[in-house]
């Protein structure tokens, strides 16, 4: 459940209207909406949207009424519109690294970048973890919280484009890789970006050292 607040963080939304009281979260991933479908029971349709342009992706939404969970929300620390102005909610240590992995298959990526070597060849540089909001005051509890925790040197967000960005180095990232991934089930992360914190170790092994 820590991993799904966390993913209705990054794409979730809530909202009453005259027939009830709704929550709905989106994603081009389609396995991870029915995993949160079959999680929290619900019998609700998934849809999908087409996309618009070939620029897009299909999208699958999955919209559930139900007043209790609502209610459950609004409790955590969400609410209606909550895109620019939420905060970061009171996790429990025990499960903050379930939540964080939620938002980061959310709202978060990671890529490598190369640089070119002494040969003039391009060779691995190294990883960027990037963690997405249009919330500022969201990504500065969260840059508080990491860099408190893990001890990570990162301790600005960024203005991105039409949202704000806290990233992370090579350092800070594998750090947060160890601290989202370690002991957790195979089901509870999105498989694509874990594969590239894995390639990079990878290849970093490969070339006998890890980038800065």
């Amino acid at each position: 459940m820590a991993y799904v607040l966390g993913y209705w963080y990054a794409d979730g939304s809530i909202y009453p209207s005259a027939r009830g009281s709704y929550i709905t979260v989106t994603s081009v991933d389609k396995d991870t909406i029915y995993k949160i479908k079959g999680w929290l029971n619900s019998q609700h349709v998934i849809r999908k949207e087409f996309a618009v342009s070939i620029s897009r992706k299909n999208r699958f939404v999955l919209r559930i009424g139900n007043k209790n969970l609502y209610d459950s929300l609004i409790k955590l620390g969400l609410y209606p519109n909550k895109s620019l102005t939420v905060r970061l909610p009171f996790v429990p240590n025990d499960f903050f690294r379930d939540f964080l992995r939620g938002y980061f298959d959310g709202d978060g990526c990671v890529y490598l970048y190369r640089k070119r070597g002494k040969t003039r060849d391009r060779i691995l540089g190294g990883l960027t973890v990037t963690f997405t909001s249009g919330s500022k005051l969201f990504l500065e509890d969260l840059c508080y919280y990491l860099k408190d925790k893990l001890k990570l040197k990162r301790d600005k967000v960024y203005n991105g484009h039409r949202s704000f960005q806290l990233k992370y180095n090579t350092a800070d990232g594998m750090k947060i890789f160890d601290f989202m991934y370690r002991g957790c089930r195979p089901d509870l992360y999105l498989e694509r970006k874990f594969k590239i914190f894995k390639e990079y170790l990878s290849l970093s092994k490969k070339w006998g050292h890890l980038a800065n």
